[in-house]
């Protein structure tokens, strides 16, 4: 079988178009608010989000009580809420995985993979100094819900 390799570049707007290529957004919400209200949010570019999955992040943030529609947490089909209670807890998890990144160390990951009609694999470069700035915002985002008393919704 022929297989067409695709290294997905960010620049390339029929790549940012494909079914495989998954941004998301972190939101700072009050869950017990009666009106839905975002305080503010960072945004999960296409490099991140698969950085996000790549380092395992859902995985040891799943430890956490997350609130999901599904019931599985934080995965990559539903949205999820932390709430502030549990911050301080994932601020330690993001800065053990931030600690354990080596920045000078560059991968390549296969995203997923196609049959038909042909075979294609789509594969993604992560910068691992990149992601490691990603999750420095992160961190801010949840120093600013502790602060504030916020919950974080995480929409992936």
């Amino acid at each position: 079988m022929n297989v067409e390799y695709i290294l997905i570049d960010d620049t390339n707007p029929e790549h940012r178009e494909l079914a495989i290529y998954r941004t998301g957004t972190i939101n700072l919400v009050r869950l017990q608010d009666s009106t839905y209200t975002t305080y503010a949010s960072i945004d999960m570019d296409g490099h991140d989000y698969a950085a996000f999955f790549h380092y395992g992040l859902p995985e040891q943030l799943n430890t956490l009580p997350f609130i999901s529609e599904s019931g599985h947490g934080l995965d990559s089909w539903d949205e999820a809420f932390l709430h502030h209670s549990s911050i301080k807890a994932m601020k330690t998890i993001i800065g053990e995985q931030l600690q354990s990144i080596n920045v000078n160390r560059h991968d390549t990951v296969l995203l997923g993979w196609q049959n038909e009609p042909v075979g294609v694999a789509y594969f993604r470069d992560i910068d691992p100094a990149r992601f490691a700035f990603f999750l420095e915002k992160l961190q801010a985002i949840a120093g600013r819900a502790l602060e504030e008393v916020l919950d974080l919704e995480f929409m992936l």
